[in-house]
């Protein structure tokens, strides 16, 4: 049993990328594929694949991207733990590297970079950090 999927799925990234792999799987999950759309459509990774298996399990295939041998994450980090969870209004959202990074907020309009949350005038459970 796993208590934090979206804590394993970025731990999961983090190591793949230390280790310089090109691709990274996961088991699927519509929080944790509405989170890899938010980082494919910020730049952050090149996309996904889900892949359905007949037991009824589903994985998502991860492609990292890399900038000239180096990893395009040069950091990510989980904020909202299950011990602890981090809510934020939308006048108090986190600023990530003097907005160079992003933040990951789950809203009632959905999951969404913490500029577009700011858009919307939405807050919401603030999920992740990267940079």
């Amino acid at each position: 049993m796993m208590n934090d999927p979206v804590g394993d799925m970025l731990t999961r990234i983090r190591n793949a990328h230390m280790r310089g792999k090109n691709k990274v799987s996961t088991p699927a999950s519509n929080l944790r594929a509405s989170v890899l759309d938010v980082l494919e459509r910020e730049g952050y990774i090149r996309g996904y694949t889900r892949t359905d298996y007949d037991n009824g399990k589903a994985d998502l295939e991860i492609e990292l991207k890399y900038y000239e041998g180096a990893p395009v994450i040069r950091e990510i980090t989980r904020i909202s733990k299950p011990g602890r969870r981090v809510y934020s209004s939308v006048k108090s959202l986190p600023t990530v590297a003097n907005g160079l990074g992003i933040a990951i907020l789950s809203t009632p309009k959905g999951v969404m970079a913490d500029h577009d949350a700011r858009e919307q005038n939405v807050g919401g459970e603030v999920l992740c950090q990267i940079f």
